[in-house]
């Protein structure tokens, strides 16, 4: 049985205009919760469809750790403070692995066929991040080993699946990248403890099953 979701969770402080603050979002992660984060680079405002980092061909633009680095990520709630407070706008990027939740992720479009698929599989599911392009199901930490074998194991993997694991990272919703909004496509329940997420192993055994089932061809990108 799937988790069944209710009013989304008010993480999230507003500003004045309605749309919520990152500050309170990254404190929620950080504090309560326990997740690494730190602010992810700008996109370019004079064409926010590109990044503000030095690469002119990035491919998240807006949605990856620049300056500070990955290894910069932190539950420290003082240092999440001065981050946001100098740069309230920025992307909450979580540093995925270690204690905090790793991803699995694919196109938007065969996203939500094969979790329409799951649910009515009967998997049971934990939070999904969705921008434009990619929507990312939250897993428990796995290791690298552990991730190679299990794909070694399967006839056929989509190769447009990704894996967001240790040393890796995420964008996290309210965040605001150069592909668009990050948001929730199933939010977290309501409540102070961080999110149950499931398995790696269910969840990729789920997708790859659905998106055969279904006859979904999922594009490599």
């Amino acid at each position: 049985m799937r988790e069944i979701l209710g009013r989304r969770r008010r993480l999230l402080s507003q500003s004045s205009d309605g749309k919520p603050e990152p500050i309170g979002a990254a404190l929620t992660y950080a504090t309560q919760w326990r997740w690494p984060v730190l602010p992810g680079v700008a996109a370019d405002p004079r064409a926010h469809s590109r990044c503000s980092c030095p690469d002119p061909d990035c491919t998240v633009p807006g949605a990856h750790p620049f300056d500070p680095g990955l290894l910069a990520a932190t539950t420290d709630g003082r240092m999440v403070r001065w981050w946001w407070g100098n740069r309230p706008t920025a992307p909450i990027v979580l540093a995925t692995g270690g204690h905090a939740p790793c991803a699995v992720s694919l196109p938007a479009l065969p996203a939500a066929r094969a979790l329409k698929a799951l649910d009515q599989m009967g998997m049971r599911l934990g939070p999904v991040v969705a921008s434009p392009a990619r929507w990312a199901i939250l897993v428990k930490p796995y290791s690298m080993e552990q991730l190679g074998e299990l794909l070694y194991a399967k006839d056929f993997v989509p190769g447009s699946l990704r894996f967001h694991g240790e040393g890796g990272y995420l964008a996290l919703p309210p965040s605001e990248t150069g592909q668009g909004e990050i948001r929730w496509e199933r939010a977290p329940l309501p409540g102070s403890a961080s999110p149950w997420v499931p398995d790696v192993e269910a969840v990729v055994d789920a997708v790859v099953e659905a998106l055969t089932r279904t006859g979904v061809s999922a594009p490599e990108f």
